[in-house]
């Protein structure tokens, strides 16, 4: 009974290995027959090595050399407005007179009582010289005078408020104010600006403050104006650093004959710092940013010793991509720097990483690469 049951025990585990091993052979010829996965369509560049100027970034704000909002100091009748909107003005011309008839007459009272005073004084001068007045009485005359002249002078100062004139010269903005309007003090009559130079101001971190110094080129940028550089120098530098966000002011001159930069718009500035620095260069498409590290594929051909190489149909085997480990560094528009990882020559993916892992064979399809310019400007489409 015992040796009839190891011998069907046998027989099973014989079938068992039997249908195993027919399994396995079936798998086999499966994977065999299976269709090879194709090359991948890549776009890629040659990593090269480009001169690089260590730039400083940020943006500011534009602000006139002069600039005012000419405004009344007393209040007054609009008699007349001696100017357009947008006209360009000399420093002292009249831009608005207000009633001033009531003050001048005031003015000539004042006057011709002073004068009458000055009579007076001349008269007891000659009568204190024949000793028939006192020195209490000339000394009396004078104080008068001097009084009056004053007043007179108080007054003049009020009439002359009546007509505002331009502090300097520039040009004037768009006014709302007519003939026969009331004005009250402090209220706004009209813009003017000087601004055949501006400032702009802008602000730096205070580790970058050592980069920055008195004179320093710079180059500005605003959007009204795409691709155009306005060139400049830094003017002053604040002597404060910000408690709150530990930045610092810095104010640049910046030209502007043509007039195309306005007080308050809003601009770029690069400051060029240092000498010029080489750099191993790529889009910045090209790298994959993860938690652990930054990557790239590079590729290149399959080893000698590769089997099942996948071959075009010249019979050229297909490069393949690798990833490797990258170390990046400053960024200029649409490049950025790799430090460590890369050697020049090397020919790296700039697009399609997705369908990529070690070993993919990959296409090269370069009809449209990605951005790769040092300088970007805005386009519309």
């Amino acid at each position: 009974m015992t040796k009839r049951m190891f011998i069907m025990i046998g027989a099973v585990l014989v079938l068992i290995a039997v249908l195993a091993f027919g399994k396995f052979l079936q798998i086999k010829q499966l994977i065999a027959s299976s269709p090879k996965p194709g090359a991948q369509t890549v776009t890629a560049i040659k990593a090269e090595v480009s001169e690089w100027q260590p730039q400083l970034s940020s943006v500011g704000t534009l602000v006139p050399v002069r600039g005012v909002d000419v405004t009344s100091e007393i209040a007054g009748l609009v008699r007349q407005v001696h100017f357009k909107s947008g006209d360009e003005v000399k420093a002292g011309q009249v831009l608005f007179e207000m009633n001033a008839d009531a003050d001048i007459a005031q003015l000539r009272a004042l006057q011709a009582a002073a004068d009458l005073s000055a009579s007076v004084l001349k008269r007891d001068k000659l009568q204190f010289a024949a000793q028939a007045i006192s020195q209490a009485q000339l000394d009396n005359d004078e104080a008068d005078l001097k009084s009056r002249k004053a007043l007179a002078a108080q007054q003049q100062a009020v009439v002359d408020k009546k007509t505002i004139r331009a502090p300097f010269a520039g040009k004037l903005g768009i006014t709302a104010v007519n003939p026969g309007q009331y004005l009250n003090p402090g209220d706004k009559l009209v813009t003017l600006q000087t601004i055949d130079t501006v400032y702009v101001d802008f602000f730096v971190p205070q580790k970058q403050l050592a980069g920055l110094s008195i004179g320093q080129k710079l180059n500005l940028s605003a959007d009204a104006y795409p691709g155009v550089a306005f060139p400049g120098k830094v003017t002053s530098i604040s002597p404060k650093v910000d408690s709150a966000t530990r930045n610092v002011q810095v104010e640049a001159t910046v030209p502007n004959a043509k007039r195309q930069l306005l007080p308050g718009m809003f601009a770029s500035v690069s400051l060029d710092q240092g000498d010029k620095k080489k750099y191993l260069t790529l889009p910045q498409t090209a790298i994959t940013y993860n938690p652990y590290g930054s990557t790239v594929f590079v590729l290149a051909p399959p080893p000698a010793n590769a089997k099942d190489t996948l071959k075009d149909d010249k019979g050229n085997a297909h490069l393949v991509a690798q990833q490797v480990f990258v170390t990046t560094g400053p960024t200029r528009g649409d490049q950025v720097a790799i430090l460590t990882g890369l050697k020049e020559g090397q020919t790296v993916v700039t697009s399609g990483q997705l369908k990529l892992k070690n070993g993919t064979p990959a296409v090269i399809d370069n009809k449209v690469q990605p951005a790769n310019n040092p300088n970007p400007t805005p386009q519309e489409h």
